[in-house]
């Protein structure tokens, strides 16, 4: 995994983006990445391939005309957009004609109020450097919780003002910052230890910690969403276990703490494209598993995700 996702920030030119702080190249990257959400990769990938994406010098090219709409003026005052590709309707009727964001051809309106919101949030929040804003944020959190400092108020100090940008979530998040943090610049000791932390948990984690009983057996039953990175949830729990592992064992090249890799290979043993193991697809889930091939049948409490 490390490996791969070395080769390609090397390849795309990501890693000399974040020696030079290119925040226009990190953009790019990032609306791409954010692009995935709500559909299968395989939608989104058709959808870009065909018409495009929205890049860093389009939305400052028409922002630079200073747009009448006053919820362009700056990130804090982008609230509350409402712009809806079908109706083409937004919170600023009166302005929508002449708004430079509907213009962009994204596969919906959603995916538009992202990248302004994206792009306002480097340019006011970042103050233009991304890269920067990372550097101080982790620097600011290692001081505030000490030499051992805590993983979880470390992947907090990005994930919080992050996760303010419209549309985005802390999944989506988690897995983008992941590999920025981890391959953008391996010789950045708090970019890979806090890379390492970010996991994302997907329906397939949350789901195989429910049917092996990792969730009742310690009390941390929820259902998907937001209380999987709750104080006590999946994210935690998973965080957890890999103090327990030596992850050099598996990534020579990566932490002994890895909870991402953690993360991932619980995800592989159950997606259709890894293992397949752990899915709806094989197990009826409104009873126990029935399955006796799995290699872990003796330690799971195959308990059914829903009630009959």
């Amino acid at each position: 995994m490390l490996i791969d996702l070395n080769d390609q920030f090397r390849r795309s030119g990501l890693r000399k983006a974040v020696a030079r702080h290119d925040t226009p190249v990190l953009f790019d990257w990032l609306i791409g990445v954010l692009s995935y959400q709500g559909v299968s990769d395989a939608i989104a990938w058709a959808y870009m391939d065909q018409h495009g994406t929205v890049t860093f010098a389009d939305i400052d090219a028409v922002l630079s005309d200073q747009p009448s709409c006053p919820k362009l003026r700056s990130y804090w005052h982008f609230d509350d957009c409402r712009f809806a590709k079908q109706t083409f309707l937004c919170r600023e009727p009166d302005h929508i004609e002449a708004c430079p964001l509907p213009l962009h051809d994204l596969r919906n309106g959603r995916l538009n109020q992202t990248a302004y919101s994206l792009f306002l949030f480097l340019r006011d929040v970042c103050d233009g450097d991304l890269v920067g804003w990372i550097d101080a944020k982790l620097a600011n959190a290692v001081h505030n919780t000490g030499a051992g400092h805590h993983a979880e108020l470390v992947r907090q100090a990005l994930l919080e003002p992050l996760s303010g940008i419209y549309g985005v979530s802390f999944k989506v998040l988690s897995m983008a910052l992941a590999d920025l943090l981890l391959a953008g610049d391996p010789g950045r000791r708090r970019w890979v230890k806090a890379g390492a932390s970010m996991v994302a948990i997907d329906t397939l984690v949350h789901n195989w910690l429910h049917r092996t009983g990792c969730l009742r057996d310690l009390e941390a039953e929820h259902g998907y969403g937001a209380g999987c990175y709750a104080p006590g949830g999946c994210a935690d729990i998973i965080e957890a276990a890999s103090q327990s592992i030596d992850a050099r064992r598996f990534c020579p090249e990566g932490p002994v703490v890895f909870p991402r890799l953690i993360q991932k290979a619980i995800w592989l043993f159950c997606t259709e494209a890894g293992h397949d193991i752990c899915n709806g697809n094989r197990i009826d889930d409104r009873f126990a598993c029935r399955s006796q091939d799995c290699p872990i049948r003796e330690q799971c409490r195959c308990i059914p995700l829903r009630s009959r």
